[in-house]
C-alpha cells in the first residue's frame, strides 16, 4: 500500500488516460498502481504521477484559464542522456528542445501525448559540490 509520505505527487491533466499510462509505462519506466477510465496513478521511484482525464475531479477542478499544459515539468534523472534520447527516438518519440547543458548537467524536454513536459536530466556529477557551495545539502544526501 502506498503511504502518502513515501512519494512526491504531481498531477498532470491529460486528454486520454490510457494513452498517458501507455506513454509513461512504456517509455519512461513508470509502474501502474491503479488505472481507471478517468484517472490513473503511476509511480517511478519516489515520484507518484496522477494522470487525470477530462472526467476526473482533478481535471474538473482546473480553472478554464489554466486548461492547457504549462511550463512546469517533472524532472527524471537518467544515467546516460544520449542513450535515452536514442532509445526514445527509436520508439518514435520527438523532443521539444535540443540538449541544453550547464554547470549542473545536461537536459532535454519531451512532451507526453497531452503536451505536458517531461525533462530528462543527466547530472554533471558534481551536484553535491554545487549544493555545498550554496550552503545546502544535496537532496540525495541522507
Amino acid at each position: 500500500m502506498i503511504k502518502p509520505d513515501d512519494y512526491a505527487s504531481v498531477r498532470y491533466v491529460v486528454d486520454d488516460v490510457q494513452t498517458a499510462v501507455d506513454f509513461y509505462t512504456t517509455h519512461l519506466g513508470f509502474t501502474v498502481n491503479m488505472a481507471a477510465p478517468a484517472f490513473a496513478d503511476v509511480t517511478r521511484g519516489p515520484l507518484r504521477l496522477l494522470l487525470s482525464g477530462p472526467a476526473s475531479s482533478g481535471a474538473r477542478a482546473t480553472p478554464d484559464d489554466a486548461a492547457t499544459a504549462g511550463r512546469n515539468r517533472i524532472h527524471l534523472i537518467v544515467d546516460d542522456l544520449d542513450a535515452e534520447i536514442a532509445r526514445l527516438r527509436g520508439a518514435g518519440l520527438t523532443f521539444r528542445t535540443d540538449v541544453v547543458g550547464g554547470p549542473g548537467g545536461r537536459q532535454i524536454l519531451l512532451a507526453d501525448p497531452a503536451g505536458n513536459l517531461v525533462e530528462l536530466f543527466q547530472s554533471a556529477g558534481n551536484m553535491a559540490e554545487l549544493y555545498q557551495k550554496a550552503g545546502r545539502s544535496h537532496p540525495s544526501t541522507p
